[in-house]
């Protein structure tokens, strides 16, 4: 079922009988509206699953109930997305009793110096930029605990917003623990994979363990601070 057109606002897609795809109009929408969805969780739901341009809302219920959870969609996107809502489009805002999670990265990537170029600045330039304020992880994909983050603020370094071509060919075997910009987003690969995101440093953090709970160190929402230590 569609309820709208992006243009005006959300959309609501069925996705089978126990959830509902919300679709918005960019990536800063989804910040705001998840951080707003996230805030107010009804019975029934079971996990909120953000991407690129939409949020997808899982539930334990039909008919009635799921009328109910297609109706907060709605309602609490509407709310968050609108004018003098007092939500921030850069990222999302930390939470009370929630830290930021702290990388920390040796810069010693092979893609470091040509990544900066392609930035205007020096390497040293580039390493300031990327630990001197946190990131919001926006979503996850591509690998289990792989989270795409998005820089809380442009900065003056760059002057513009973060866009960072993928490597022309890529690599068929990326080591996991490698910390990476493409795109707008900065990720740590989880685990080695094939990847064309350029490499500007190196990480031991674990972004995946089976025990944890949750398994991912970075989940939607949350915020990374990458810290610089020596290689």
């Amino acid at each position: 079922m569609v309820t709208a057109d992006t243009s005006a606002g959300p959309v609501l897609r069925e996705m089978g009988e126990e959830a509902v795809l919300l679709e918005l109009a960019s990536l800063e929408d989804v910040l705001l509206v998840h951080r707003a969805l996230a805030a107010s969780r009804p019975a029934g739901l079971v996990d909120l699953v953000p991407a690129a341009r939409t949020v997808l809302a899982a539930t334990d219920a039909r008919g009635p109930a799921l009328a109910a959870v297609r109706a907060w969609l709605l309602a609490t996107a509407e709310r968050a997305l609108a004018p003098g809502a007092g939500g921030s489009t850069g990222a999302v805002e930390e939470e009370v009793g929630r830290p930021d999670v702290l990388i920390h990265v040796r810069y010693d990537g092979q893609d470091l110096a040509e990544t900066a170029a392609l930035l205007g600045m020096d390497a040293d330039g580039l390493i300031a930029w990327h630990t001197a304020h946190a990131w919001t992880v926006a979503f996850s994909g591509f690998a289990p605990g792989f989270a795409y983050l998005v820089p809380e603020r442009e900065d003056e370094a760059i002057g513009r917003p973060l866009e960072i071509p993928r490597l022309s060919v890529p690599r068929t075997t990326v080591p996991a623990g490698s910390v990476a910009l493409a795109g707008t987003f900065s990720g740590v690969y989880p685990r080695a994979s094939p990847g064309g995101w350029r490499i500007i440093g190196t990480t031991d953090a674990v972004l995946w363990d089976d025990a944890a709970d949750p398994p991912a160190l970075l989940v939607p929402g949350g915020r990374v601070r990458f810290v610089q230590v020596a290689a």
